[in-house]
């Protein structure tokens, strides 16, 4: 259950409001090149406008360090937003300043304030107090629809919600909902696929998922830590050093839950066109390198996955940059998406995984954010999240 207020608990006619989207999304010259993040933001802006209110919208937009950086610009993409909804769109380029306190005191009921990066302030990053005063000076109501940075305390989505009625938007609703609630009582079978190319990254997730899930589908890199931590020789596979004592542990207190490839495809060099042949787990000859399942292995997760209720993703199964070891990903991909469980991806490459076999359509929810929603399989607390008034 969702336990804080969202925009339909509050009034918001002719309220002047100050939305965290996030628009962090992929420029290529110029131009928007996936618009996910962007769409997943319209039912909230909507909402607003339905009901009569002045929509002030802002947004970080890549790494530009805390200063002005024409690449990193949100005016291409307030212009690709212009076209997906029915409401006058205005840019103003900067978040804070006269100007921009001139621009939300003229905006209308009915119309669209997009404001410059926040990151271009290093106040923004350093949650500082003044910027948060300042922000939240420009509206009656703060609401965070950003989850990709509700893992943050930054200006824009903790510091503002001090000084101003702060509630959730419905994208940030929803992503609580499905990670939270699922994973906090999920209908059994329930197994956790875990792939990418580091242990560090999962180890939280595998404790706080330990006692709940039936099974650990492990692929990707992470997979070869693991099997270096049984004493395989791993070739020239990514394997993290730092992590393999971590490993051993992991393998010791979750015992038959967590599943390890039992085939993979190894290549002679990283990269498109190298050798590869596909070999049962041993030991990886000198100078060749693990990079993806091999078909035995995914005929057995297979299995599994068609069997469970819930299924929680995060992070790809080999290589998959690469066509030659796509094959793991890409088969992963379309077995989860064509079983009859509840489906969560959480962002980043399994997502893009998906979109790229369209079968994003297939999955019961899709995250928006990959860290944030890493941080929720943890069971870590959100800091943009807490800092929204409760219901």
């Amino acid at each position: 259950m969702f336990q804080k207020k969202t925009i339909k608990d509050i009034d918001l006619n002719e309220k002047k409001v100050f939305v965290r989207v996030d628009f962090n999304v992929p420029l290529k010259n110029g131009k928007v090149v996936d618009d996910t993040r962007i769409k997943a933001a319209i039912p909230t802006i909507q909402y607003l406008l339905n009901c009569n209110a002045a929509v002030i919208l802002a947004s970080h937009l890549g790494r530009p360090g805390g200063e002005p950086k024409e690449e990193f610009s949100l005016k291409p993409v307030a212009d690709y937003f212009e076209h997906l909804i029915d409401a006058r769109v205005l840019f103003v380029n900067d978040c804070m300043g006269a100007m921009v306190e001139e621009a939300a005191k003229n905006l209308q009921n009915g119309e669209i304030l997009i404001l410059e990066n926040t990151r271009f302030h290093p106040e923004e990053e350093a949650n500082d107090p003044l910027m948060g005063a300042k922000l939240a000076s420009l509206a009656d109501v703060f609401v965070n629809d950003a989850f990709g940075t509700a893992h943050r305390a930054h200006a824009s989505n903790v510091g503002i919600a001090k000084h101003i009625p702060a509630v959730s938007g419905l994208l940030l609703e929803r992503e609580i909902n499905y990670l939270g609630n699922t994973i906090s009582d999920p209908e059994k079978p329930f197994i956790a696929i875990l792939g990418g190319a580091k242990v560090s990254g999962k180890i939280n997730v595998i404790d706080n998922l330990a006692g709940k899930v039936d099974y650990f589908l492990i692929g990707g890199g992470m997979a070869n830590t693991f099997f270096a931590a049984q004493g395989y020789k791993m070739g020239d596979s990514l394997v993290e050093e730092e992590s393999l004592g971590i490993a051993k542990e992991i393998l010791k207190g979750t015992g038959k839950k967590l599943l390890l490839p039992i085939d993979v495809v190894i290549s002679d060099e990283f990269s498109a066109s190298a050798n590869n042949k596909t070999i049962p787990i041993g030991d990886i000859p000198e100078s060749w390198s693990i990079m993806d399942l091999g078909p035995l292995s995914l005929n057995k997760f297979g299995k599994i996955i068609r069997d469970s209720k819930t299924i929680v993703w995060n992070g790809p199964m080999g290589v998959f940059e690469f066509p030659a070891f796509a094959k793991g990903t890409f088969s992963m991909a379309k077995i989860v998406a064509e079983s009859n469980a509840v489906t969560i991806v959480g962002g980043g490459d399994s997502a893009a995984a998906l979109k790229e076999s369209g079968l994003s359509d297939k999955i019961t929810h899709i995250s928006t954010g990959g860290g944030a929603s890493l941080k929720m399989l943890e069971g870590s607390l959100l800091p943009g999240l807490e800092a929204l008034n409760d219901k």
